[in-house]
């Protein structure tokens, strides 16, 4: 690794603008943004991917050697990620550095504790909960229903017992008796505000706005009314600073923030992709699991709150992926397939068609793997290009920027030849349930949106509290363009099942609820904990 001094004198960061993390990790001071804010904003490029898969994909992979391509190009391109949790670390995920030779480094500081952001979150998620319990417990003085707080506790781990506990029990002292709650902290609306805030002054601002509970008379309580804000965004004013680090061939790497996309916006902040346009001729950033997360809500949630305009989209995908989506059995995927490629193809067709609603240019590359066969990747080809697609093969895991240099050239064309006419899915002035349903028949493929009353009742409050012009953030699982994680390809003739909608007030979106997403994960049979551990020398091994 070169010393993080010198991968920010590449993009004109000057030592003293940098707050040092160690010799490897180092936060941008907010004098980077002061003295780079006007000026002209570089290309800003999309990735994304088809529904993962236990194949997988390689989306993190992909954005890494892509950057790592365009340097070897001669392009002054800028890497914009998110922060890897905990959770899926430890669960069954491993971490999310990328792989191979298209890494961001230090991989196990990345991985684990970083530059502690997610615990500033934790924290200052916590400290608001805290708050808001000895206020009932001191006297209940803006008369908190306690049948009715919403604000949950948070823990960046996977931990199922903590989705529904009882807090307060014990004596009089020890609180008021009352159902509570755990979500992990990528799922905190803390996250999503630090992600999507301006600078401190817009921070206070929305933590001030959350709905932490509602009074006996129905009306809601904020962080403000509780006089917590001032605190919490102590606890986050470094935070919120970007953190850079770099690729295993010294790109330059901006990762900050990260919410999961698949409970919440799943993507970096808004002040590292700002900062990346600037320093930058070309910015690389991806969204989280599939286009119809991550994109979606890229595209409808953090561009249009951000105003950000994206001019190309990678989708990326694998020969493994597909013929998995067509029915293949893990264990058979090395084999050459074209029947079940051909069945399951059919995901990515759906994914290329829902970026082309927002009229981007869309490139689709194969991230590849040593089993994929030349008859394989031709069908691909050939499928995208006649849907008006670019189409590049990547061997980035395998060479580093040396294999994504095909991609880089076609990514490069699209955005001298191809315009962005970027707009988003729906408007704000759509309804609540009319931008649920639009999503989900566009974007999903559904037939229709069945709700249940719960969350009938609270559609209608949160209209009547003035949020109806928010956009929507749809909870739902990963691995399938529905809410039945088990329906693979392009399913159809499917609804999407409504079970509870609630507003993020700070953060600036509706949040629904979809199937059985929680959004407090647990941990599989064998965690990935279980073969996580330091060597005598110190170092630590089984963490990938």
């Amino acid at each position: 690794m070169a010393h993080i001094r010198d991968v920010a004198a590449t993009i004109g960061i000057p030592e003293e603008d940098l707050e040092f993390y160690g010799k490897y990790k180092a936060k941008l001071s907010d004098d980077v943004w002061e003295k780079n804010k006007n000026n002209p904003d570089g290309k800003l490029v999309l990735v994304t991917a088809i529904n993962p898969t236990p194949a997988g994909e390689g989306k993190t992979t992909t954005t890494v050697g892509l950057g790592e391509a365009m340097a070897k190009l001669n392009k002054k391109a800028l890497i914009a990620l998110r922060e890897p949790s905990l959770g899926p670390c430890f669960g069954i995920k491993g971490g999310a550095a990328g792989g191979g030779y298209a890494q961001v480094v230090p991989m196990e500081d990345l991985n684990l504790h970083f530059t502690g952001d997610f615990h500033a979150i934790t924290s200052a998620n916590n400290l608001l909960a805290a708050l808001l319990d000895n206020h009932i417990q001191q006297g209940n003085e803006l008369g908190i229903d306690p049948r009715q707080v919403v604000w949950k506790r948070c823990l960046d781990m996977n931990d199922r017992n903590l989705r529904n506990i009882v807090v307060g029990l014990g004596n009089k002292m020890d609180g008021m008796v009352r159902e509570d709650h755990f979500v992990i902290t990528v799922a905190s609306e803390i996250m999503a505000i630090l992600c999507l805030a301006d600078d401190i002054k817009d921070l206070k601002r929305r933590i001030g706005k959350i709905i932490v509970a509602y009074n006996f008379q129905g009306e809601p309580v904020t962080a403000d009314d509780l006089k917590a804000t001032g605190a919490m965004t102590a606890l986050l004013k470094d935070a919120i600073k970007p953190n850079l680090i770099q690729t295993l061939e010294h790109t330059p790497a901006l990762v900050h923030g990260g919410p999961f996309a698949n409970i919440a916006h799943g993507c970096n902040s808004v002040r590292a992709t700002r900062t990346a346009l600037k320093l930058s001729d070309i910015t690389i950033t991806e969204a989280g699991f599939g286009a119809d997360l991550g994109a979606e809500k890229f595209l409808d949630i953090k561009c249009r709150q951000a105003g950000l305009k994206p001019d190309a989209v990678v989708l990326v995908a694998t020969v493994r992926a597909l013929k998995y989506n067509g029915g293949m059995a893990k264990n058979d995927l090395a084999k050459e397939n074209l029947d079940a490629l051909a069945k399951g193809i059919v995901n990515l067709e759906k994914h290329i068609e829902n970026i082309q609603k927002y009229d981007v240019p869309v490139v689709v590359t194969l991230n590849s793997f040593v089993t994929d066969t030349e008859a394989e990747n031709e069908y691909i080809r050939k499928f995208c290009e006649d849907r008006g697609c670019e189409f590049a093969l990547s061997e980035v895991w395998e060479k580093g920027g040396e294999g994504g240099i095909e991609l880089a050239r076609k990514v490069l064309e699209t955005l001298e030849k191809k315009e962005s006419h970027f707009h988003p899915l729906y408007e704000d002035s759509l309804s609540l349930k009319e931008k649920i349903e639009t999503i989900s028949k566009e974007i999903y493929g559904a037939r229709g949106v069945i709700y249940e009353p719960a969350a009938e009742k609270q559609l209608q409050k949160i209209e009547q509290m003035g949020f109806g012009e928010f956009p929507v953030c749809m909870a739902k699982n990963q691995y399938s363009l529905s809410d039945d994680a088990k329906k693979l390809g392009r399913p159809e003739n499917f609804d999407i099942h409504i079970r509870e909608v609630y507003v993020s007030a700070g953060a600036g979106f509706v949040v629904a609820l979809t199937g059985a997403i929680m959004t407090m994960p647990g941990l599989p049979k064998v965690p990935a904990a279980n073969g996580i551990d330091v060597s005598e020398e110190g170092k630590i091994v089984g963490l990938f």
